[in-house]
């Protein structure tokens, strides 16, 4: 073997077939001499992972790739899990500035928003309150008329969705013309008209419909029938109400503690809710919301029979509040399970900050027999 072709520098070795086919095996050790190698700048050991390996940890929580590619713009110390940053790293200052860039680090924890137009929502609240108010204490029958207009735009917006979303046809007509002839028959003559008016009602929508095809006419008229009972019947308890000498009191009390209910639940479920009451339903109802309803209302059921209601006592406020809190409860989750059907968010637009009608009638509707029978119970139908 020549040993001056293995061991000359670079470039001066065998110029023919690598390996030389005579050379027999090659040589264990350095290819370059001591001298040689004296020469050369040594280079440092990086360890080189793999694509994958890096892909792997950038995605289990560890360093990110920035962190380690520009480690000279971390100040120094690991990077720990509990401070990874949310947002790539800023790009390094240019050569010269040899200020460190420090990490970015997650912020505070977003604090909790509503879910909706407050401000609108409270503007809207209290212009609907000041129409409530001042007919209820001016004029009685200016109030039944407000009630049946809310009938009217209720059954509008419920019979719109379900032609919309399931194609249901509720004959509107007769729902309307019969909802506002139940409220008023309901103040004028008391429940006996309110039953006749739903009757004759329920007897137009099966009528109404014959002048159209057969194919879906159960499904409409059920539909219709439903409709009839759900909007203005119900509503014919506050006209039934607002018979009474203290009728004005009675129905503000209704309302009163109704909405105290519905603020309560809303107040402390978006405080304090941890466990949802009814998650398939109503996914933003908790336990501790519906704690809030009974609690903020039995006190103002409190105050309002003890002030409020003609012989009425403190204690039956408590009952009174505790019904109210529950039903509103029942109404709001019974329109949510059919929104849910529908597909929708809300019933309408009309109202900014609360959807239409309908979303505000969801709890006063069923909420309005049981105050109209315990308070029957409790002081007399007046």
């Amino acid at each position: 073997m020549n040993d001056s072709s293995w061991g000359a520098p670079h470039g001066a070795g065998y110029a023919g077939a690598w390996p030389p086919p005579d050379q027999g095996p090659l040589p264990v050790g350095p290819v370059y001499d001591g001298h040689d190698a004296q020469q050369t700048r040594p280079m440092p050991i990086v360890p080189d992972l793999p694509d994958a390996g890096r892909d792997a940890e950038d995605h289990s929580g560890g360093e990110h790739r920035e962190d380690r590619d520009q480690g000279a713009a971390r100040p120094g110390g690991p990077l720990f899990r509990d401070e990874m940053p949310q947002e790539p790293m800023p790009t390094p200052p240019p050569s010269g500035d040899p200020t460190p860039q420090p990490s970015a680090r997650p912020g505070p924890p977003q604090k909790k928003r509503a879910g909706r137009d407050l401000r609108a929502a409270i503007g809207v609240g209290v212009g609907l309150g000041a129409v409530i108010v001042v007919s209820l204490f001016l004029v009685k029958a200016v109030f039944v008329g407000v009630i049946a207009v809310a009938v009217v735009v209720g059954l509008w917006e419920l019979t719109s969705r379900l032609e919309e979303r399931k194609q249901i046809k509720a004959p509107l007509v007769p729902l309307a013309v019969g909802g506002a002839a139940m409220v008023v028959a309901g103040y004028v003559r008391g429940a006996e008209g309110a039953w006749v008016a739903m009757a004759l009602t329920a007897l137009a929508v099966l009528v109404w419909r014959m002048t159209e095809r057969p194919e879906g006419y159960l499904r409409d008229v059920t539909a219709g029938v439903f409709a009839a009972f759900y909007v203005p019947f119900l509503a014919t308890f506050v006209a039934l109400m607002l018979t009474a000498d203290d009728g004005p009191e009675r129905v503000l009390t209704f309302l009163l503690l109704t909405v105290v209910s519905d603020t309560g639940a809303y107040a402390v479920g978006w405080r304090f809710g941890k466990h949802k009451l009814a998650p398939r339903i109503s996914p933003g109802k908790t336990r501790e919301g519906l704690l809030g309803a009974v609690s903020f209302a039995m006190a103002a059921g409190a105050l309002c029979m003890q002030f409020l209601i003609d012989d009425g006592a403190w204690w039956q406020g408590l009952l009174l509040g505790l019904a109210v809190a529950v039903s509103a409860t029942l109404g709001d989750l019974g329109e949510s399970m059919i929104k849910r059907d529908l597909g929708i968010k809300d019933m309408g637009t009309l109202l900014p900050g609360h959807g239409g009608i309908m979303d505000r009638l969801d709890s006063l509707l069923p909420t309005a027999p049981v105050v109209w029978l315990l308070l029957v119970v409790f002081v007399g139908s007046g």
